[in-house]
């Protein structure tokens, strides 16, 4: 992926794929296809907003407030080798048998973290979780690229963001529910019982419509075994430097130091060149989806933590206070699959990149008493409208500038940015936690029970919290910067001419 140069080269039709049918993406051509990648990514949705909501409690039960972050940043970390690997995968062999395995191995970690008895187990089951996750991504990025033609791809992104509307609404409002009633373990524990409905219509119409490798005439690629290399450097590296992050000890530089050894040269090998100097075209876009993703996610793991623990809601009511996100992002991936979108597009991603930015600043608000909790929500959902402009564009402009046989490699890098980013940015937001006192909140909360909250609250260090949110806002701002430089002067300039 070093190698490659960001180029305007469009993708062309392949040797396994017919001319292109007329209609849309629920056309009869496209229905079963459309519909069942649709319900992979409702799985995932599902266990996003669910997990998310149950995650304090788990934390709190296991007495790992002080690994909070880890728990999180624990299935980006792996996912960053299942997304390498994917794409090698992909490319050469189809992406039919990397979903399979992905949604496997996403199934079994959710059934580790949900028998977890100690923190550390339950860390390893999200890694599990990570692994099969990246893996499923990167596949159904390759499917869009050989299944779709361009003309429809804007349109099956939107209704990516579209299947998150129901499991943002109805997953923290579910997991709130069995957490209070049933125990967190349910909330992990019955989500796999998903995985029959995507393998049973997903992967049926994937076989028929995008497996193989893009000329079946060609002799079979060997996997690049440098990037697998660069690949497992990137996890190791990252997993040392959120291990350092949660230990503030001066002994902590050590895996400190030898992360980012690991993590600087992979990174550099597995991402566009140019990337981090924000050059014009891919580059840009790559380093753009970890800046957007990134900030929002950070800022986002923390804020069920809060309203738990500062405001004395319920895991159900913290959950369901950012279910009004689903919608807005949604409907701001929506607009961006709109024909008339396409010549704003840049425009648009910058305007997404400022809503993030004053959405993620508003959340500390909340931390005084009298500003009402509903402001949060609606903050949030702001701040999602934003995302749904952005994340559907970066994904629409990768495939755009990527050839058939580069589109597993590229879809690989946009989302190592992602969840690179995750990690290092939950790194560094959970060490700043820890440092003001955040790994005590909850401790009041654990040793009183459900009703604990405001307990906890007494216990914790509201500013643990604010120097999570702000650096995130002021990340997510220097996105707007780059979402200025996605297109080639030269490509702007025939455009214009």
């Amino acid at each position: 992926m070093s190698a490659l140069e960001p180029g305007l080269s469009q993708p062309q039709p392949t040797a396994v794929i017919p001319p292109p049918p007329e209609g849309g993406i629920l056309s009869s051509a496209y229905r079963t296809l459309s519909i069942g990648m649709v319900s992979v990514i409702f799985l995932i949705a599902f266990e996003a907003t669910a997990v998310g909501t149950a995650m304090p409690v788990a934390a709190r039960d296991l007495d790992g407030i002080g690994l909070y972050a880890f728990a999180f940043s624990a299935y980006f970390t792996t996912s960053l080798f299942g997304m390498v690997l994917a794409g090698q995968w992909s490319d050469r062999q189809g992406p039919l048998r990397p979903l399979g395995l992905g949604i496997g191995a996403f199934a079994a970690g959710l059934v580790l973290a949900g028998t977890a008895g100690a923190m550390w187990v339950f860390v390893l089951g999200r890694a599990v979780q990570g692994f099969g996750g990246g893996l499923v991504i990167v596949a159904l990025y390759v499917v869009v690229s050989r299944a779709y033609e361009e003309r429809l791809r804007p349109a099956i992104m939107a209704a990516f963001a579209a299947s998150w509307v129901v499991p943002s609404i109805v997953g923290p409002l579910a997991a709130g529910t069995v957490t209070e009633h049933l125990g967190w373990r349910w909330v992990f524990l019955g989500i796999p019982v998903l995985v029959v409905v995507p393998l049973a219509v997903a992967l049926p119409a994937i076989r028929r419509s995008a497996s193989g490798p893009v000329d079946p005439q060609a002799p079979p690629a060997a996997f690049d075994r440098r990037r697998i290399r660069l690949a497992l450097a990137i996890s190791v590296g990252a997993g040392l430097l959120q291990y350092a992050a949660q230990d503030l000890r001066w002994l902590s530089l050590l895996p400190g130091v030898a992360g980012a050894a690991l993590l600087v040269p992979a990174v550099l090998g597995l991402l566009p060149r140019g990337t981090y100097r924000a050059r014009r075209g891919l580059p840009s876009v790559v380093l753009l989806r970890g800046l957007a993703a990134g900030s929002f996610i950070a800022a986002e793991s923390f804020v069920p933590l809060m309203l738990v623990t500062q405001r004395g809601l319920s895991p159900t009511l913290a959950g369901f206070s950012l279910a009004l996100g689903g919608l807005t992002w949604a409907g701001g991936s929506w607009l961006q699959a709109r024909s008339w979108a396409e010549p704003h597009r840049e425009r648009l991603m910058v305007l997404g990149m400022l809503l993030v930015a004053s959405a993620i600043a508003a959340v500390p608000a909340v931390l005084v008493p009298w500003v009402p909790v509903w402001s949060l929500a609606v903050a949030w959902g702001v701040g999602c409208l934003g995302m749904g402009l952005v994340l559907g564009s970066t994904s629409v402009l990768l495939l755009k500038l990527s050839a058939p046989e580069e589109a597993g490699a590229n879809s690989a890098a946009l989302q190592i940015s992602d969840a690179l980013a995750n990690v290092v940015l939950l790194a560094a937001g959970g060490a700043a936690f820890a440092a003001l006192g955040g790994g005590s909140v909850g401790a009041g909360a654990h040793a009183a029970g459900g009703a604990a909250a405001a307990g906890a609250a007494g216990a914790s260090h509201p500013a643990a919290f604010v120097v999570v949110f702000l650096p995130m806002a002021a990340v997510a701002l220097v996105g707007a910067w780059v979402a200025t430089r996605l297109h080639d002067r030269t490509d702007r300039d025939l455009k214009t001419a």
